[in-house]
This record gives structure tokens, C-alpha cells and sequence, in this order.
């Protein structure tokens, strides 16, 4: 017999990135990369943050919400395994699952004051896209959640994989000088599907109101174009 429950959207994500492709895989890839976590009004408390300065990491519960399917697979096919092998949807980090939550760690920058919408959080390392919506909040806890021993699985094999990134001057001056470098991070991530290997296709990732053109040769991204949205 299933059961269920309603879940309640508290908050909102705002990041540089208005697509998915060119979002990090996992949360903390890219420091640089921040957000900002403004809370819907009903939650809009600033009793329910008391606490939460001494801590300075956070869990996300979040809605996969341009993932949604009325029927979920079983199997999936991870990116970083090239797209080719199966494996259980349990064992993987995929958007299309029974229930497209998202988990995230994130770490807390600022709680800042506003006027207009309360208290809103400032993390970084995030990987969500521009409007995500946030279902929970919660401490990371060092003494609990941290397992220094714990097996990657096939994971392992691909948290060290990083591309060369060559940006030409002229090019990255058109960005503000505080993306700059985010931007670098985000595409020596390798956001290209595992099974596209073309020297010569040209990508284009939208990232911080510039859409970046580029292709990858040889384990090298070269950035050919950056054009303000």
C-alpha cells in the first residue's frame, strides 16, 4: 500500500544558470559558484534561521523540477559513464527517478538582511539551476555526515577528471571580472555528455546572463565565442 504526503516548496534558489548544461554534476565542484536562497513568504521567519550562523555547511532538499515524468525506469544511464551503461536508478544521482529530489551540500556564505525579502541565504558551491525549488534545509553536521572512509563506487574513477581551459583575453573581458574565473571552473568540468567526443561541434553553455561557445579538443576546451544574452 503506498503512502504519501504533501511536500511544500519553502524557498527558491537563484544561480547564473538559466539552463541546465554547464551546471556541475555535484554540489562543491565549483566553489565559486554561488546562489542565493530567498524564502516564500509564509516561511519568510527570521526565528527559523536561529541557529543556523554556528554552521557552515548546508543540506538542500530540492525539486529536480525540470526533470518530471509520469513513469520512472528502473535502470538509468549515468553521463560519466558514457552514457552507454545501465545501472539501478538507486544507485545513481539522476533527476528521473520515483521522486525527482534533489540533495545538495552547500556551504553557507551569508545570511544576509534584506528589506524586501527577508533573510536570505548566500551559499556557495551550488549546483541548481536559476529557480529551483527548495523543499527542506539542513545543518551539516562534521561529527555525523562526514565519512572520510566511504566508497565512491564507480563514481571514484571520474572525480578527478578535469579539462584544460583556454580562454582568449579579449573574451573573458566580456565578463564581469567575478565570473570569470567560475566560468573556467564550470567548463573544465566537462558539462558535454560523456558520449559526444567531436573536436569540431561548437557547444554553447549559458552561464550568468553570456552564452559561451566552445568546443573541446584533446581534453582541452577552447571558449571561441561569448555573446551577452
Amino acid at each position: 500500500m503506498e503512502n504519501s504526503m504533501i511536500i511544500k516548496q519553502i524557498a527558491v534558489i537563484h544561480t547564473d544558470f538559466r539552463e541546465k548544461f554547464g551546471i556541475p554534476r555535484q554540489s562543491g565542484r565549483v566553489p565559486t559558484l554561488t546562489g542565493e536562497i530567498e524564502f516564500l513568504p509564509e516561511y519568510r521567519k527570521s526565528e527559523a534561521l536561529r541557529g543556523l550562523e554556528g554552521f557552515s555547511h548546508l543540506w538542500l532538499i530540492f525539486d529536480f523540477s525540470k526533470a518530471h515524468r509520469e513513469q520512472w525506469s528502473p535502470t538509468v544511464r549515468p553521463p560519466r559513464l558514457g552514457g552507454n551503461q545501465r545501472i539501478g536508478v538507486f544507485a545513481s544521482r539522476s533527476p528521473f527517478r520515483p521522486n525527482p529530489l534533489g540533495l545538495s551540500c552547500v556551504k553557507l556564505v551569508e545570511i544576509r538582511h534584506t528589506a524586501d525579502r527577508g533573510d536570505v541565504l548566500v551559499v556557495s558551491g551550488a549546483d541548481l539551476l536559476d529557480g529551483t525549488p527548495i523543499y527542506d534545509i539542513k545543518p551539516y553536521l562534521p561529527f555525523a555526515d562526514s565519512h572520510p572512509e566511504a566508497l565512491g563506487g564507480y563514481a571514484d574513477a571520474q572525480q578527478s577528471h578535469r579539462l584544460q581551459v583556454e580562454v582568449p583575453p579579449e573574451l573573458l573581458e566580456c565578463l564581469p571580472e567575478d565570473k570569470r574565473q567560475t566560468m573556467i571552473d564550470c567548463l573544465a568540468e566537462d558539462p558535454r555528455p560523456s558520449y559526444q567526443n567531436d573536436s569540431e561541434r561548437v557547444y554553447s553553455m549559458q552561464y550568468a546572463g553570456f552564452d559561451v561557445h566552445f568546443r573541446v579538443v584533446q581534453e582541452c576546451v577552447q571558449v571561441i565565442g561569448v555573446e551577452k544574452l
